[in-house]
This record gives C-alpha cells, structure tokens and sequence, in this order.
C-alpha cells in the first residue's frame, strides 16, 4: 500500500447512469466515502425517466461535491456520457465509475499514492466482481495485480491489453485531454477496448497497485442484463468482433505492434472461447451468423498470429472455425473451450500416422502436443454420477492422448467439491486409476451428498503422475441413459436431497442439492411455476 496522499482534492469521479434509480445513489455514496482527495463527483445522467435524475439533483443538494450533468438524449451507449464527464472535470486526475458498481474504502488513496509517487500517467488496481446475490467476489485479471510494479512503456507487459476495463484505473486528466484520448460516441458496445487501447497507444508510464480499488457488481439475475452479459443476440457477438478489430488497429497504428499481436491473441484465448462453450445454447440460425463472423474476422490474421503458441486452445479452436465454411464439431469445441480446456475424443491421425484435429482436416495437426509436458496437455476425463445406497456414485474415467499418457502413469485423482457461490470446498478425497479398456483409466467413489449440503457444486479434479506432476482440470458430465436426472434422495441429516446433477456451459459435469422437505418444495414450486408460465 502505498502513502496517503496529501489530503487536498485531487481526484474527480465521473459516475454515469441511465435508469438505475435503485443504485446510483451508492455509486456516489461509495466515490464521496473515499474522503478529502476526491474533490468533485461528476454524475452524468444519459436522460433517464425513472427518477434518476431527480435522485441525482437531491444528493447534489446536500453535497457540495458532487455536481450533476444531465444529456438532452439518450447516447444508447457507455461512452458518450463519460465523455460528458471528462469534458466537465476540473481535477487533474480522473477516475470513472458506473452507476451499479461501488468503490471500495481506500481505492483512491491507493491509486492516486502510487501515481503521484511515481510519476505515473495511468495507476492501475485490482478489479473484483461480486455475483449478486451471494456476495461472492472473483478478481478480474489477477495475474496483473499480484504486486506493485512501474512500466516505463506498455509494451514491457504485454498482458496489459487482457485488462480492458476503464474504472479500475485512474488517469492524469491532462494527459487524456493531450493525447485526445476519448471513447466511441453514441450506441458503441465494448467502448472500454478502444479506450483502453488509445490509452496504451500514448504509451503512458503505468503503476500497478495490488489493492482492491473496484467492485463490479454482477446480477445475473436482473431484468436489463450488462452488455457483459447479454450475449444472446448475433449483434453482440458482431459487435464484440467490431470493439476487438478497432482496439487492434488502433494500437497497430500508433506502432504498438507487440501489444497489437497480444490484442490479436487475447480474442483467441478470451473473446473466442468463451462464445463457443456457450454456443450449444443458440439456435441454428444463431450459430451459422456467430460462425460466418468469427471466420470473417479470423480471416484477417497472418501466419505470425497463428505461429504463437501453437497449442493454445483459441488458436486450435479458430483454425478449425478457419478451415468449415459451416458449424462443426460444436461439441468438442465446447470442450476445447472450456477452462481449462479438455480435448475430448474421438482422436483422429492422419495417414502418416501425425495427430491431427479430424480425419477431413488432416492440415490442422496436433503435433505440438506430442512434445508438450503431459500435466500440461489438455487432458480428458469423463465423469458420471449414479444412484446408490449411501448416496451417489461417481464413475471417471481418463482418456490416453496420442499416446503421451500411458509413459507418464497416471496413478490417482484427487478430487473436490467448490461451492459456486461462497467459494467453500467440501468431501475431498483421493481415488486410485486403474487401466480401463481402450486406452483409459477409470476411477469411482461414493459422494456423500449431505456432506456437501444445499447449493450448486462444481467437481474439480487433479491427475496425479508417477513424476508428481500433476494436471487440474473439471471433468466432463456424461449425459446418457438418464445421467443427469433429477432425483429425490433419504438422508438421514436432512430428511430428503433433491439432487441435480447437470453440464455447465462448457461441459463440466457440476451439482445442485436442495436439502430437507422445505427446500425439495422450493424447487418444485418453481419447476410448475416455470412449466405454466
């Protein structure tokens, strides 16, 4: 942590909003809370009807500090409005917050010490998103805040293009206003990549604080979904796509070259994956547009693109996307996608007896893999949970992978429950791996359910080798011969479970429990709510 700063107001807050009567007010609240060194916040209201505004005029009465702009129209975006603000700061430095998120207790003091003491255009802290309702909080690119650190020029890390957030940073107002560094006007999604990417093309000097300065507030469950979230629609995707091309060209032209290539390669490994473990979720009509885009913008990259980290699963994943004109493989792509990735089945040579993706794509080989450390290698294990007497049976099973497994013997899973919404684990255990048929190794074990308790559980396991490496990974959920049934259980602690096994978006073989009578009937209740309505 570094020193307070002087407590003179050195430090503006543009905090927009449109419609979000029911949070702005702790938006504000939390920026006013950050004491003496925030000397105005700037509420732009982007004119919303459902008091936002008036809220805003209220708090603004009883606060000299905060002052509040609000726009004749709507911009249908995010930028705009914040340009509303940077244009009516008066601090010399300047931070931005929506009007759903909150800063913590000192986040402030913590970025603008470190500017100021080392003489830093952009301070830059730790980002935490909070899913809502449970409170529980998942850091936003940690790696880059594990500690503090001074870039003399953005191009010493990187990684720095994979943080494309604008709130968890804090900028000298006049170094944005030299530079004209601004965000896409008007409906723009994605406008942090292009902002973010302007910034680092000005190759400003960056200090990187470990401290939490953000809190991102993440309800999934909300009427209006984030753009973040709201990934349904083909105009998202297409759009993310759009973001994702100007942030590279803005970056390849001001001569950023390296970070450029790293933007190329964070939509591989972020934007790509993450679209294709949800595309089982979308119609046909959905994923022949998501496939004909993706190929489009795939399209413009050069041999050096692909030549980076030939194993990368974004990068395998695109060339496959590259070489069908048409939706394939969604499946195995799912599971290539996931985190961490699996590479399911069936394994595929071609006739010179190399690895290759599939027989009809005997181009895009799977060489690397031959040399890649095996607790490195995308390993497969399947996973499936039946009934028995003292509560589930869980079977696993671990697939060879072109033959690198099988010298490096597997001996044991170690495995685990997490609780997906405090984070607890629960009932670990280590099972030995026996030789199965066809080049497998299976494993099971009985899961004791009312150990675990109510909640969603995701099953995490580790491949143990005869070296001691060893590979984390989740396991995929079979889905045949009514696997993934919904069943009610006795238990003795509990009375009854209502057992839920199910696959997650990206395949991986995950859990609900509701315990005793009252919680069986919760979900029941909602099941025919849901089925006559």
């Amino acid at each position: 942590m570094h020193p307070h700063p002087q407590q003179i107001p050195h430090v503006s807050v543009v905090v927009i909003g449109y419609n979000d009567v029911a949070h702005i007010a702790d938006a504000v609240r939390s920026a006013l809370a950050q004491g003496p060194a925030v000397g105005e916040v700037v509420a732009v209201d982007d004119c919303s009807t459902d008091g936002t505004f008036e809220l805003l005029g209220r708090l603004a009465a009883s606060e000299p500090r905060v002052r509040v702009v609000r726009r004749e129209e709507n911009s249908g975006g995010c930028g705009t409005p914040r340009n509303t603000g940077l244009d009516a700061v008066t601090s010399p430095y300047v931070m931005f917050l929506d009007s759903d998120d909150v800063l913590p207790p000192g986040a402030v003091d913590a970025l603008l010490g470190a500017a100021r003491e080392e003489r830093a255009e952009v301070a830059s802290g730790l980002c935490v998103r909070r899913e809502l309702p449970s409170g529980r909080e998942v850091p936003w690119q940690g790696r880059l805040y594990k500690e503090e650190a001074v870039l003399t020029h953005p191009a010493q890390l990187p990684r720095l293009v994979h943080d494309t957030l604008c709130v968890n940073k804090l900028y000298r107002t006049d170094f944005l206003r030299e530079h004209a560094v601004r965000f896409p006007e008007g409906h723009f999604r994605y406008e942090d990549f292009v902002f973010t990417a302007r910034v680092l093309a000005a190759k400003p000097r960056i200090a990187l604080v470990p401290d939490r300065v953000y809190v991102w507030n993440v309800r999934r469950s909300a009427a209006n979904l984030s753009i973040s979230l709201d990934r349904a629609t083909i105009d998202n995707w297409r759009e993310r796509i759009e973001a994702s091309r100007a942030a590279y060209e803005v970056l390849l032209n001001a001569g950023q070259k390296e970070l450029a290539r790293a933007a190329r390669a964070k939509f591989l490994d972020h934007e790509l994956r993450m679209y294709a473990r949800e595309l089982g979720l979308r119609d046909a009509e959905y994923r022949r547009a998501w496939w004909t885009h993706a190929r489009a913008y795939l399209g413009e990259y050069d041999a050096a693109d692909w030549a980076v980290n030939p194993t990368s699963p974004g990068r395998l994943l695109g060339r496959v996307i590259l070489a069908s004109p048409e939706p394939r493989d969604l499946a195995r792509l799912k599971e290539l996608a996931a985190r961490p990735t699996r590479l399911c089945p069936p394994y595929a040579r071609d006739k010179d007896g190399t690895p290759v993706w599939a027989e009809d794509l005997p181009h895009i080989t799977l060489e690397p893999y031959l040399t890649r450390p095996v607790h490195l290698l995308p390993l497969a294990v399947h996973a499936e949970l039946r009934p028995h007497a003292r509560g589930s049976l869980l079977r696993l099973r671990l697939h060879e992978l072109y033959g690198r497994v099988a010298p490096a013997g597997p001996r044991t899973l170690e495995l685990q429950w997490r609780h997906r919404e405090t984070d607890r684990t629960a009932w670990r255990t280590t099972v030995p791996l026996t030789p199965a048929t066809a080049g497998t190794w299976s494993a099971e074990t009985v899961v004791d359910l009312a150990g675990l308790g109510a909640g969603t559980w995701d099953l995490q396991v580790r491949v143990c080798f005869a070296d001691g490496t060893s590979r984390e990974m989740t396991a995929h959920a079979r889905a045949g011969a009514g696997l993934l049934r919904r069943r009610v259980v006795p238990s003795v602690r509990y009375g009854v479970l209502l057992v839920q096994p199910y696959s997650t978006h990206s395949g991986a073989l995950s859990l609900r429990l509701a315990a005793g009578l009252s919680g069986v009937t919760s979900v029941l209740r909602g099941r025919l709510r849901r089925l006559f309505h």
